[in-house]
Protein backbone atom coordinates (compact mmCIF):
# COMPACT_ATOMS: atom_id res chain seq x y z
CA UNK A 1 0.00 0.00 0.00
CA UNK A 2 1.37 3.55 -0.80
CA UNK A 3 1.77 5.48 2.13
CA UNK A 4 1.84 8.98 0.41
CA UNK A 5 -0.34 10.04 -1.96
CA UNK A 6 2.37 11.59 -3.81
CA UNK A 7 5.09 9.61 -3.78
CA UNK A 8 7.76 11.78 -5.39
CA UNK A 9 10.24 11.57 -2.82
CA UNK A 10 9.94 7.95 -1.35
CA UNK A 11 10.63 7.08 -5.41
CA UNK A 12 13.28 9.07 -5.93
CA UNK A 13 15.47 8.19 -2.37
CA UNK A 14 18.70 6.21 -3.48
CA UNK A 15 18.27 2.60 -3.01
CA UNK A 16 19.64 0.58 0.44
CA UNK A 17 22.68 -0.43 -0.48
CA UNK A 18 23.76 3.29 -1.83
CA UNK A 19 22.56 4.25 1.55
CA UNK A 20 25.24 5.10 4.71
CA UNK A 21 24.90 2.77 7.57
CA UNK A 22 23.49 3.79 9.85
CA UNK A 23 23.35 3.34 13.94
CA UNK A 24 20.07 2.80 15.95
CA UNK A 25 18.68 6.88 17.60
CA UNK A 26 16.02 6.77 20.06
CA UNK A 27 13.24 7.14 17.24
CA UNK A 28 12.48 3.99 15.24
CA UNK A 29 8.91 3.10 15.47
CA UNK A 30 6.85 2.67 13.21
CA UNK A 31 4.37 4.87 12.57
CA UNK A 32 5.84 8.47 13.81
CA UNK A 33 5.14 12.06 12.87
CA UNK A 34 7.87 13.92 14.15
CA UNK A 35 5.06 17.03 15.08
CA UNK A 36 3.50 15.41 17.93
CA UNK A 37 6.68 15.02 20.11
CA UNK A 38 8.20 18.86 19.04
CA UNK A 39 4.98 20.50 19.22
CA UNK A 40 1.44 18.58 20.59
CA UNK A 41 2.79 16.76 23.18
CA UNK A 42 3.47 19.68 25.37
CA UNK A 43 -0.23 20.94 24.99
CA UNK A 44 -1.06 17.96 25.93
CA UNK A 45 1.51 17.63 29.49
CA UNK A 46 -0.50 21.23 30.17
CA UNK A 47 2.53 23.66 28.80
CA UNK A 48 0.72 25.52 26.54
CA UNK A 49 0.94 28.44 28.35
CA UNK A 50 4.69 28.51 28.43
CA UNK A 51 6.52 31.43 26.14
CA UNK A 52 7.16 29.18 22.50
CA UNK A 53 8.16 32.14 19.74
CA UNK A 54 9.47 35.30 20.88
CA UNK A 55 9.99 38.48 18.64
CA UNK A 56 10.23 42.25 19.55
CA UNK A 57 6.84 42.97 18.66
CA UNK A 58 5.34 39.58 20.15
CA UNK A 59 5.31 36.56 22.22
CA UNK A 60 3.51 33.29 20.82
CA UNK A 61 2.81 30.64 23.66
CA UNK A 62 3.04 26.77 22.86
CA UNK A 63 -0.92 27.15 22.72
CA UNK A 64 -0.53 29.76 20.07
CA UNK A 65 1.67 27.84 17.99
CA UNK A 66 -0.44 24.21 18.07
CA UNK A 67 -3.77 26.51 17.18
CA UNK A 68 -2.28 28.48 14.33
CA UNK A 69 -0.03 25.19 12.82
CA UNK A 70 -3.98 23.55 12.66
CA UNK A 71 -5.35 25.96 11.48
CA UNK A 72 -2.49 26.63 8.19
CA UNK A 73 -2.92 22.80 8.33
CA UNK A 74 -6.83 22.74 7.56
CA UNK A 75 -5.53 25.49 4.68
CA UNK A 76 -3.62 23.34 3.30
CA UNK A 77 -5.63 20.35 2.78
CA UNK A 78 -8.79 22.41 2.11
CA UNK A 79 -8.23 25.81 -0.44
CA UNK A 80 -4.25 24.61 -1.81
CA UNK A 81 -5.13 21.00 -2.45
CA UNK A 82 -2.63 19.25 -0.73
CA UNK A 83 -2.01 15.34 -0.94
CA UNK A 84 -0.25 13.67 1.08
CA UNK A 85 3.58 13.99 0.16
CA UNK A 86 3.19 17.10 -2.02
CA UNK A 87 6.27 19.12 -1.50
CA UNK A 88 5.16 22.51 -0.08
CA UNK A 89 7.75 25.50 -0.56
CA UNK A 90 8.28 27.98 2.88
CA UNK A 91 9.88 31.63 1.38
CA UNK A 92 10.11 33.59 4.64
CA UNK A 93 12.88 35.30 7.36
CA UNK A 94 12.78 33.85 10.84
CA UNK A 95 9.38 34.66 11.99
CA UNK A 96 6.46 32.95 13.70
CA UNK A 97 4.64 32.45 10.92
CA UNK A 98 7.34 30.52 9.20
CA UNK A 99 7.62 28.37 12.40
CA UNK A 100 3.51 28.08 11.97
CA UNK A 101 3.71 26.79 8.37
CA UNK A 102 6.59 24.45 8.93
CA UNK A 103 4.41 22.61 11.53
CA UNK A 104 1.74 22.73 9.33
CA UNK A 105 2.74 21.24 6.46
CA UNK A 106 3.85 17.98 8.31
CA UNK A 107 0.81 18.14 10.24
CA UNK A 108 -1.12 18.10 7.09
CA UNK A 109 1.48 15.24 5.68
CA UNK A 110 3.62 17.15 3.30
CA UNK A 111 7.18 17.91 2.66
CA UNK A 112 8.90 20.87 3.65
CA UNK A 113 11.44 22.57 1.54
CA UNK A 114 12.08 25.71 3.74
CA UNK A 115 14.07 28.68 1.56
CA UNK A 116 16.49 31.47 2.25
CA UNK A 117 14.79 35.05 1.72
CA UNK A 118 17.62 36.40 -0.41
CA UNK A 119 16.94 33.25 -2.65
CA UNK A 120 16.05 34.89 -6.43
CA UNK A 121 13.49 33.80 -8.45
CA UNK A 122 16.03 32.04 -10.66
CA UNK A 123 17.27 29.86 -8.23
CA UNK A 124 13.38 29.56 -6.50
CA UNK A 125 12.69 28.14 -10.21
CA UNK A 126 14.97 25.78 -10.19
CA UNK A 127 13.92 24.24 -6.30
CA UNK A 128 10.70 23.86 -7.57
CA UNK A 129 11.19 22.29 -10.35
CA UNK A 130 13.92 19.70 -8.99
CA UNK A 131 11.71 19.18 -5.67
CA UNK A 132 8.24 19.24 -8.08
CA UNK A 133 6.97 21.54 -5.80
CA UNK A 134 3.24 22.20 -6.53
CA UNK A 135 2.50 24.79 -3.23
CA UNK A 136 4.15 27.58 -1.82
CA UNK A 137 3.37 29.61 0.98
CA UNK A 138 5.70 32.75 1.03
CA UNK A 139 5.68 36.31 3.17
CA UNK A 140 3.66 38.93 1.67
CA UNK A 141 7.22 40.92 2.42
CA UNK A 142 9.26 38.72 -0.25
CA UNK A 143 6.46 38.47 -3.10
CA UNK A 144 7.94 40.67 -5.59
CA UNK A 145 10.35 37.91 -5.95
CA UNK A 146 7.59 34.95 -6.22
CA UNK A 147 6.06 36.50 -8.76
CA UNK A 148 8.56 36.18 -11.08
CA UNK A 149 8.66 32.80 -10.89
CA UNK A 150 7.79 30.37 -13.71
CA UNK A 151 7.31 26.83 -13.68
CA UNK A 152 4.83 24.59 -14.38
CA UNK A 153 5.28 22.50 -11.31
CA UNK A 154 3.73 24.98 -9.12
CA UNK A 155 -0.14 25.64 -8.91
CA UNK A 156 -0.71 27.79 -6.07
CA UNK A 157 0.96 30.38 -3.69
CA UNK A 158 -0.43 31.76 -0.87
CA UNK A 159 0.80 34.40 0.82
CA UNK A 160 1.20 35.45 4.59
CA UNK A 161 1.31 39.04 6.98
CA UNK A 162 -1.74 40.20 7.38
CA UNK A 163 -2.78 38.46 3.62
CA UNK A 164 -4.68 35.56 2.09
CA UNK A 165 -3.48 33.21 4.31
CA UNK A 166 -4.26 34.92 7.92
CA UNK A 167 -8.02 35.42 6.00
CA UNK A 168 -8.31 31.84 5.10
CA UNK A 169 -7.18 30.37 8.80
CA UNK A 170 -9.72 32.53 10.15
CA UNK A 171 -12.76 29.98 9.32
CA UNK A 172 -10.72 26.61 10.36
CA UNK A 173 -10.79 24.59 13.17
CA UNK A 174 -8.09 25.06 16.09
CA UNK A 175 -7.22 21.51 16.64
CA UNK A 176 -6.63 19.26 13.61
CA UNK A 177 -6.09 15.21 13.62
CA UNK A 178 -2.37 15.21 12.18
CA UNK A 179 -1.50 12.82 9.44
CA UNK A 180 0.20 9.29 9.98
CA UNK A 181 2.99 9.46 9.03
CA UNK A 182 5.72 6.68 9.16
CA UNK A 183 9.23 6.53 11.18
CA UNK A 184 10.84 6.66 7.40
CA UNK A 185 9.11 9.02 5.62
CA UNK A 186 10.50 11.79 4.05
CA UNK A 187 9.62 15.21 6.35
CA UNK A 188 11.67 17.51 4.67
CA UNK A 189 14.31 18.15 1.71
CA UNK A 190 17.28 20.52 2.16
CA UNK A 191 18.96 21.87 -1.09
CA UNK A 192 23.25 21.69 -0.38
CA UNK A 193 24.42 24.86 -0.64
CA UNK A 194 26.67 23.58 -3.86
CA UNK A 195 28.01 26.33 -6.01
CA UNK A 196 28.20 25.13 -9.74
CA UNK A 197 25.45 23.11 -11.31
CA UNK A 198 21.96 21.33 -10.25
CA UNK A 199 21.17 21.64 -6.50
CA UNK A 200 21.66 18.63 -5.02
CA UNK A 201 18.32 18.27 -2.59
CA UNK A 202 18.75 15.64 0.42
CA UNK A 203 15.87 14.21 2.18
CA UNK A 204 15.60 13.52 6.12
CA UNK A 205 12.79 11.64 7.50
CA UNK A 206 10.57 12.29 10.44
CA UNK A 207 12.49 9.89 13.17
CA UNK A 208 16.21 12.03 11.36
CA UNK A 209 14.46 15.41 12.99
CA UNK A 210 13.48 13.78 16.56
CA UNK A 211 16.52 11.83 16.49
CA UNK A 212 19.30 14.94 15.86
CA UNK A 213 17.63 16.71 19.37
CA UNK A 214 19.02 13.90 21.25
CA UNK A 215 22.15 14.14 19.68
CA UNK A 216 23.87 18.19 20.12
CA UNK A 217 22.09 19.73 22.14
CA UNK A 218 21.97 16.89 24.82
CA UNK A 219 25.67 16.74 23.99
CA UNK A 220 26.74 20.35 23.88
CA UNK A 221 24.10 22.29 25.48
CA UNK A 222 21.95 20.97 28.20
CA UNK A 223 19.32 22.62 27.50
CA UNK A 224 15.89 23.25 30.05
CA UNK A 225 12.64 24.70 29.20
CA UNK A 226 14.21 28.02 30.80
CA UNK A 227 16.62 28.35 28.21
CA UNK A 228 15.81 30.96 25.42
CA UNK A 229 17.63 30.35 21.82
CA UNK A 230 18.52 32.80 19.38
CA UNK A 231 20.76 33.07 16.28
CA UNK A 232 21.31 34.33 12.80
CA UNK A 233 21.21 31.08 10.52
CA UNK A 234 17.74 31.39 8.39
CA UNK A 235 15.43 28.21 9.24
CA UNK A 236 15.73 27.30 5.80
CA UNK A 237 19.29 26.45 6.92
CA UNK A 238 19.68 23.27 8.51
CA UNK A 239 21.65 24.89 11.36
CA UNK A 240 19.15 27.52 11.71
CA UNK A 241 16.25 24.97 11.77
CA UNK A 242 17.84 22.87 14.65
CA UNK A 243 19.09 25.34 16.69
CA UNK A 244 16.54 27.95 16.02
CA UNK A 245 13.32 25.29 16.23
CA UNK A 246 13.60 22.02 16.55
CA UNK A 247 16.35 22.19 19.80
CA UNK A 248 14.36 24.83 21.61
CA UNK A 249 10.65 23.36 21.16
CA UNK A 250 11.85 19.79 21.95
CA UNK A 251 13.15 20.87 25.11
CA UNK A 252 10.40 23.05 25.73
CA UNK A 253 12.38 26.10 26.07
CA UNK A 254 11.44 29.36 23.72
CA UNK A 255 13.42 31.01 20.77
CA UNK A 256 13.76 34.71 19.37
CA UNK A 257 13.23 34.94 16.11
CA UNK A 258 15.45 37.66 14.53
CA UNK A 259 14.73 38.53 10.60
CA UNK A 260 17.22 40.63 10.28
CA UNK A 261 19.91 39.74 12.86
CA UNK A 262 22.74 41.93 12.69
CA UNK A 263 25.21 41.71 15.45
CA UNK A 264 24.46 44.81 17.11
CA UNK A 265 20.73 43.40 17.11
CA UNK A 266 22.22 40.10 18.09
CA UNK A 267 23.55 41.44 20.82
CA UNK A 268 20.27 44.05 22.03
CA UNK A 269 17.94 40.35 22.16
CA UNK A 270 20.66 38.91 24.05
CA UNK A 271 20.96 42.25 26.64
CA UNK A 272 17.03 42.84 26.78
CA UNK A 273 15.57 39.33 26.35
CA UNK A 274 18.23 37.31 28.50
CA UNK A 275 18.96 34.89 25.65
CA UNK A 276 20.82 31.92 27.13
CA UNK A 277 21.98 30.34 23.85
CA UNK A 278 22.95 31.77 20.98
CA UNK A 279 24.11 30.41 17.21
CA UNK A 280 25.51 32.00 14.81
CA UNK A 281 28.45 31.80 12.25
CA UNK A 282 32.22 32.41 12.85
CA UNK A 283 32.27 35.87 11.01
CA UNK A 284 29.54 37.02 13.26
CA UNK A 285 30.90 35.88 16.54
CA UNK A 286 34.19 37.73 15.38
CA UNK A 287 32.49 41.19 14.59
CA UNK A 288 30.02 41.48 18.08
CA UNK A 289 33.31 40.36 20.09
CA UNK A 290 34.47 44.04 18.94
CA UNK A 291 30.93 45.50 20.50
CA UNK A 292 30.56 43.41 23.41
CA UNK A 293 31.66 45.27 25.95
CA UNK A 294 28.91 47.90 25.04
CA UNK A 295 26.06 45.40 26.30
CA UNK A 296 25.00 43.37 29.16
CA UNK A 297 24.95 39.56 28.08
CA UNK A 298 25.19 38.34 31.35
CA UNK A 299 21.97 35.95 30.98
CA UNK A 300 24.50 33.94 27.98
CA UNK A 301 25.39 30.78 29.01
CA UNK A 302 26.01 29.03 25.62
CA UNK A 303 27.71 30.28 22.41
CA UNK A 304 27.39 28.43 18.99
CA UNK A 305 29.17 28.33 16.08
CA UNK A 306 29.10 26.36 12.45
CA UNK A 307 28.83 27.07 9.16
CA UNK A 308 32.57 26.74 8.63
CA UNK A 309 35.55 26.55 10.93
CA UNK A 310 35.96 28.55 13.80
CA UNK A 311 39.42 30.20 14.02
CA UNK A 312 41.21 30.21 17.18
CA UNK A 313 41.96 34.09 17.40
CA UNK A 314 38.05 34.37 17.24
CA UNK A 315 37.75 31.81 19.93
CA UNK A 316 40.36 33.49 22.36
CA UNK A 317 39.38 36.64 21.34
CA UNK A 318 35.59 35.77 22.37
CA UNK A 319 36.46 34.13 25.64
CA UNK A 320 39.15 37.10 26.80
CA UNK A 321 36.06 39.54 26.13
CA UNK A 322 33.71 37.13 27.92
CA UNK A 323 34.64 34.70 29.84
CA UNK A 324 32.46 32.42 27.66
CA UNK A 325 33.67 29.22 25.43
CA UNK A 326 32.01 29.24 21.74
CA UNK A 327 31.49 25.50 21.04
CA UNK A 328 32.38 24.97 17.13
CA UNK A 329 30.56 22.54 15.48
CA UNK A 330 30.65 20.99 11.94
CA UNK A 331 27.37 19.70 10.51
CA UNK A 332 26.39 19.05 6.78
CA UNK A 333 22.99 19.23 4.88
CA UNK A 334 23.58 16.38 4.36
CA UNK A 335 23.67 15.14 7.77
CA UNK A 336 20.74 17.28 9.10
CA UNK A 337 23.10 18.81 11.67
CA UNK A 338 26.03 19.14 13.82
CA UNK A 339 27.81 15.59 14.38
CA UNK A 340 31.65 16.49 15.83
CA UNK A 341 31.41 18.69 18.83
CA UNK A 342 32.28 19.98 22.18
CA UNK A 343 31.22 20.81 25.29
CA UNK A 344 32.90 23.03 27.67
CA UNK A 345 33.79 20.10 29.90
CA UNK A 346 36.14 18.62 26.75
CA UNK A 347 37.06 21.24 24.54
CA UNK A 348 40.31 21.80 22.55
CA UNK A 349 40.43 25.53 22.13
CA UNK A 350 41.05 25.50 17.78
CA UNK A 351 39.34 21.85 18.46
CA UNK A 352 35.93 20.84 16.33
CA UNK A 353 35.69 18.81 18.75
CA UNK A 354 34.77 14.54 18.80
CA UNK A 355 31.89 12.69 17.27
CA UNK A 356 29.12 13.61 19.29
CA UNK A 357 26.39 11.13 20.92
CA UNK A 358 24.63 8.93 17.73
CA UNK A 359 27.83 9.39 15.24
CA UNK A 360 31.41 7.83 14.87
CA UNK A 361 34.03 9.43 12.49
CA UNK A 362 37.61 8.94 11.35
CA UNK A 363 40.29 9.96 8.73
CA UNK A 364 40.84 8.00 5.91
CA UNK A 365 43.24 8.54 2.53
CA UNK A 366 42.04 8.06 -0.94
CA UNK A 367 41.76 4.12 -1.12
CA UNK A 368 39.52 4.47 2.37
CA UNK A 369 41.82 3.25 5.01
CA UNK A 370 42.35 4.86 8.27
CA UNK A 371 45.37 7.47 8.10
CA UNK A 372 47.61 7.00 11.20
CA UNK A 373 46.71 10.16 13.82
CA UNK A 374 47.64 13.79 13.57
CA UNK A 375 47.93 13.19 9.51
CA UNK A 376 45.68 14.76 7.35
CA UNK A 377 43.10 12.84 5.28
CA UNK A 378 39.22 12.60 4.72
CA UNK A 379 36.83 13.31 7.46
CA UNK A 380 34.06 10.05 7.05
CA UNK A 381 31.43 10.12 9.04
CA UNK A 382 28.20 7.69 10.17
CA UNK A 383 25.23 8.02 12.70
CA UNK A 384 21.72 8.26 13.29
CA UNK A 385 21.57 10.85 10.16
CA UNK A 386 23.07 10.55 6.95
CA UNK A 387 22.73 11.35 3.06
CA UNK A 388 20.02 10.56 1.05
CA UNK A 389 20.37 12.45 -1.91
CA UNK A 390 17.40 12.11 -4.40
CA UNK A 391 17.74 11.24 -8.08
CA UNK A 392 21.33 11.50 -7.95
CA UNK A 393 22.83 8.42 -7.66
CA UNK A 394 26.13 9.79 -9.16
CA UNK A 395 26.61 12.08 -6.68
CA UNK A 396 25.40 9.81 -3.71
CA UNK A 397 28.17 7.18 -4.80
CA UNK A 398 30.48 10.51 -4.17
CA UNK A 399 29.43 10.75 -0.90
CA UNK A 400 28.66 7.54 0.20
CA UNK A 401 31.26 5.22 0.17
CA UNK A 402 31.37 1.53 1.80
CA UNK A 403 28.76 3.06 4.40
CA UNK A 404 30.24 6.22 5.71
CA UNK A 405 29.65 9.79 4.65
CA UNK A 406 32.78 11.30 3.17
CA UNK A 407 32.07 15.05 3.93
CA UNK A 408 34.71 16.86 1.94
CA UNK A 409 36.75 18.18 4.23
CA UNK A 410 39.93 17.27 5.40
CA UNK A 411 40.82 16.89 8.41
CA UNK A 412 43.20 15.35 11.17
CA UNK A 413 42.27 13.53 14.32
CA UNK A 414 44.69 13.23 17.59
CA UNK A 415 45.96 10.92 20.09
CA UNK A 416 42.67 12.15 22.47
CA UNK A 417 40.26 11.40 19.69
CA UNK A 418 39.66 15.65 19.19
CA UNK A 419 39.02 15.94 15.19
CA UNK A 420 41.36 19.40 13.66
CA UNK A 421 39.90 21.17 10.41
CA UNK A 422 42.41 21.23 7.95
CA UNK A 423 40.83 22.39 4.71
CA UNK A 424 37.32 21.92 2.81
CA UNK A 425 38.82 19.26 0.29
CA UNK A 426 38.36 21.96 -2.45
CA UNK A 427 40.61 24.44 -0.49
CA UNK A 428 43.80 22.59 0.04
CA UNK A 429 46.28 25.04 -2.94
CA UNK A 430 49.01 22.80 -3.84
CA UNK A 431 52.16 25.48 -4.47
CA UNK A 432 55.53 24.42 -5.76
CA UNK A 433 55.01 20.84 -4.37
CA UNK A 434 53.63 21.90 -0.91
CA UNK A 435 50.15 21.26 0.48
CA UNK A 436 48.43 24.61 1.93
CA UNK A 437 45.32 25.08 3.90
CA UNK A 438 43.66 28.14 3.08
CA UNK A 439 42.23 27.98 6.41
CA UNK A 440 46.07 27.24 7.87
CA UNK A 441 46.79 31.46 5.48
CA UNK A 442 43.42 32.84 6.99
CA UNK A 443 44.24 32.34 11.05
CA UNK A 444 48.05 33.51 10.16
CA UNK A 445 46.52 36.82 8.72
CA UNK A 446 43.66 37.40 11.24
CA UNK A 447 46.44 37.83 13.79
CA UNK A 448 47.67 40.80 11.93
CA UNK A 449 46.59 43.70 14.14
CA UNK A 450 45.31 46.12 10.98
CA UNK A 451 43.20 43.19 9.32
CA UNK A 452 39.57 42.85 10.15
CA UNK A 453 38.37 39.46 7.50
CA UNK A 454 40.31 37.84 5.07
CA UNK A 455 39.62 34.52 2.72
CA UNK A 456 42.84 33.10 0.96
CA UNK A 457 42.12 31.06 -2.40
CA UNK A 458 44.46 29.38 -5.16
CA UNK A 459 44.99 31.31 -8.11
CA UNK A 460 46.42 28.95 -11.10
CA UNK A 461 50.16 30.14 -11.57
CA UNK A 462 51.87 28.26 -14.67
CA UNK A 463 55.47 28.21 -13.08
CA UNK A 464 54.17 27.01 -9.39
CA UNK A 465 50.68 25.08 -10.03
CA UNK A 466 49.09 27.59 -7.65
CA UNK A 467 49.95 30.76 -5.72
CA UNK A 468 48.34 31.99 -2.80
CA UNK A 469 45.81 34.48 -2.74
CA UNK A 470 44.33 36.39 -0.21
CA UNK A 471 41.47 39.11 0.04
CA UNK A 472 41.61 41.62 2.73
CA UNK A 473 39.36 43.42 4.20
CA UNK A 474 41.69 46.19 6.16
CA UNK A 475 40.62 47.96 9.45
CA UNK A 476 41.09 51.09 8.34
CA UNK A 477 40.23 51.01 4.51
CA UNK A 478 42.90 54.12 3.85
CA UNK A 479 46.38 51.49 4.54
CA UNK A 480 45.36 49.66 1.34
CA UNK A 481 48.39 50.73 -0.29
CA UNK A 482 50.66 48.60 -1.76
CA UNK A 483 53.19 49.12 0.99
CA UNK A 484 50.84 47.86 3.30
CA UNK A 485 51.12 44.49 1.00
CA UNK A 486 54.85 44.00 1.48
CA UNK A 487 54.39 45.17 5.04
CA UNK A 488 52.02 41.95 5.58
CA UNK A 489 53.83 39.55 3.35
CA UNK A 490 57.33 40.25 5.18
CA UNK A 491 55.26 40.20 8.80
CA UNK A 492 53.81 36.46 7.59
CA UNK A 493 57.08 34.91 6.74
CA UNK A 494 58.29 36.30 10.35
CA UNK A 495 54.81 34.47 12.13
CA UNK A 496 54.53 31.59 10.07
CA UNK A 497 56.28 29.18 7.24
CA UNK A 498 57.83 31.09 4.28
CA UNK A 499 56.07 28.85 1.86
CA UNK A 500 52.56 29.98 2.71
CA UNK A 501 52.92 33.44 2.57
CA UNK A 502 50.43 34.95 0.12
CA UNK A 503 52.24 35.93 -2.99
CA UNK A 504 49.02 37.85 -4.33
CA UNK A 505 46.96 40.06 -1.94
CA UNK A 506 43.87 42.17 -3.19
CA UNK A 507 42.63 44.39 -0.68
CA UNK A 508 38.81 45.02 -0.53
CA UNK A 509 35.97 46.36 0.93
CA UNK A 510 34.20 43.54 1.64
CA UNK A 511 34.04 39.64 0.86
CA UNK A 512 31.28 37.80 -0.63
CA UNK A 513 29.21 35.93 1.32
CA UNK A 514 26.22 33.80 2.32
CA UNK A 515 22.94 34.64 4.05
CA UNK A 516 24.21 32.51 6.57
CA UNK A 517 27.92 34.16 6.68
CA UNK A 518 29.86 31.73 5.03
CA UNK A 519 32.77 33.35 3.01
CA UNK A 520 32.09 32.57 -0.90
CA UNK A 521 35.26 31.37 -2.07
CA UNK A 522 34.53 30.49 -5.23
CA UNK A 523 33.64 34.27 -6.16
CA UNK A 524 36.99 35.12 -4.75
CA UNK A 525 38.45 32.02 -7.17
Amino acid sequence: MKHYTDNFAHNSLPSIDLQPNYLQGKYETEMLNCVERLLDQHIQNGHGNAPCLRTFEETWTYQDLYEKANQIAHVLIDDLGLQSGNRVLLRSANNPMMVACWFAVLKAGGIVVATMPLLRSKELTTIIDCAEISIALCDKELEEEMHLVKSSFLQKTCFYGNAQLEQLMASKPKTFDNFHSKTDSVALIGFTSGTTGLPKMTAHYHKDILNICEAFPAYSLQPTANDIFTGSPPIGFTFGLGGLVLFPLYFGASTFLIEKPTPDVLLQAIQDHNITICFTAPTAWRIITTKVKDYDISSLRKCVSAGETLPLKIWEDWYNATGLKIIDGIGATEMLHIFISSNENNMKPGSTGVAITGYEAKIIDNNGNEVPKNEPGRLAVRGITGCKYLNRTEKQQEYVQNGWNITGDIFKQDEDGYFWFVARGDDMIISSGYNIAAIEVESVLLTHEDILECAVVGLPDSERGMLVCAHIVLKDSAKATENMKNHIQHWFKEVAAPYKYPRVIYFTEALPKTETGKIQRFKLK
